[in-house]
Order: C-alpha cells, then sequence, then structure tokens
C-alpha cells in the first residue's frame, strides 16, 4: 500500500498565494509543488504525477485553460482551477472542460484545503453499487420513454431525446432504480466511477438539462423528482 502523503501542485504567478496555499497544504501533510506559469505546471504535472493540481487560470507563458488541456491530454490528475470573482467564462469553459471544481479569488485558505480533501476522497473512494438493480434489458421502458441500450438511443412517445454522455448516464442510474432516492453525493460518485467528471456545483445542472429534455412540465417533473434535503429519485411510474 503506497503510504507516501499527496502531492499536490500548486500554480499561482502570484507567488505570496501560492506561499501560503503551500504552508497550509504543508501543515495538513501534504507534498507540494509549485510553479509560476502556465508552462512550468504543464512540465511539473507530466513529470512528478502529482495527486491533485491547484490551477490559477490567469498565468504567464500558457494560459490555465490551455495548461490544463495540455495535462488531461496526457494525464488523469484531479484539477481544481482557481478563478478571479467574477471571470465567469472562463469557468464555465473549465468546468466543461472537466475540472474536478473550481474556486474564485479572493479565497479562504482553509476552504481551498477542504476542497482539496473532497476531491482526493471522491477520486479515491471504492465503487459505490446502486442495489438492487433490474435486470438488464436492451430496452427499458417507464411511462413514455424508452432507452435503448443496444442502441444508446432515448426515446420520449417515439421521438428521439438526444442526451449529452452524462445526461444519459444519469438517466441510466435512474430508470434501472425506480422509487430508489439517490443522495447527492451517492450520484456524483456513480457517475465518476462511470467515466464521468461530475462533482457537486454541476450535479443540478445536468439533472435540470435532462429533464428539460424528458419532461412534459419541467415545472411539475413527473419523471425525475426531487427529494428536498437529499437528492433525487425516478419516479414509479412503469
Amino acid at each position: 500500500m503506497d503510504s507516501r502523503p499527496p502531492k499536490i501542485l500548486v500554480v499561482d504567478d502570484e507567488a505570496a498565494l501560492a506561499n501560503v496555499l503551500e504552508a497550509y497544504l504543508k501543515n495538513e501533510g501534504y507534498e507540494v509543488l509549485v510553479a509560476a506559469d502556465g508552462r512550468t505546471a504543464v512540465e511539473l504535472a507530466l513529470r512528478e504525477e502529482p495527486d491533485l493540481v491547484l490551477l490559477d487560470l490567469n498565468l504567464p507563458k500558457l494560459p490555465g485553460l490551455d495548461a490544463f488541456r495540455e495535462i488531461r491530454a496526457q494525464a488523469d490528475i484531479p484539477v481544481i482551477m482557481v478563478t478571479a470573482r467574477g471571470d465567469e467564462v472562463d469557468r464555465v469553459v473549465g468546468l466543461e472542460l472537466g475540472a474536478d471544481d473550481y474556486v474564485a479569488k479572493p479565497y479562504s485558505p482553509r476552504e481551498v484545503v477542504a476542497r482539496v480533501k473532497s476531491v482526493l476522497r471522491r477520486r479515491r473512494a471504492p465503487a459505490l453499487v446502486a442495489a438492487p438493480a433490474r435486470a438488464p434489458h436492451d430496452v427499458v421502458r417507464i411511462g413514455d420513454l424508452a432507452i435503448d441500450r443496444t442502441a444508446h438511443e432515448v426515446t420520449r412517445a417515439g421521438a428521439v431525446v438526444k442526451l449529452t454522455p452524462t445526461e444519459y448516464r444519469l438517466l441510466g442510474i435512474f430508470v434501472d432504480h425506480p422509487g430508489q432516492v439517490f443522495a447527492r453525493d451517492h450520484l456524483i460518485e456513480l457517475l465518476s466511477n462511470d467515466g464521468g467528471d461530475v462533482f457537486d456545483r454541476t450535479l443540478d445542472r445536468h439533472v435540470a438539462n435532462l429533464r428539460a429534455k424528458i419532461e412534459r412540465d419541467v415545472a411539475h417533473p413527473s419523471y425525475v423528482l426531487t427529494v428536498y434535503g437529499v437528492g433525487y429519485k425516478m419516479a414509479d411510474v412503469s
């Protein structure tokens, strides 16, 4: 069993902020590497293989988003993006590219450490099994929805519904377990273990997008129901 401390790469061209994060992370037992520009960040990430990268998006030599693309093209390393407050466009692009989380400046170092712990815990968690599940079928029907697993196609009342890969996986979890309540953390784990990049701040958006495509009345959903204070479930309408 690997007993070494987790290795964190902090990427920020503001030396004072990088030094503060380095001190907080080391105090929590992490090994810390620091890079002050995007090009060095890519080189360190690929050579040192850190357990997580804290990546500022406003970097010299190579912008943070480009650095993220280069790292992820060659290694599956968790990345928490750091943005200036108000940089919504960069933040959304980062999330859509598959960042594991983000924090906005100015931030609390304690909050950043908490986010690091959360992402590492989620990445290292064992696969969760949602049971009992229905026996697999080529086509699963619930109400006027039909999920054809062979064709990887969803229809509603006979009309094809175009879903993103994450929406399709999310719908598959729900229809296989009608009536079962899924806590938000449980759904995030299941989607992540199935090859997705979903985290707390984007799960609700994926659910909302799925509802917009499969519900007749999004304001009063009849399929994907919210269980307030817990998570979501698929209504058993079959």
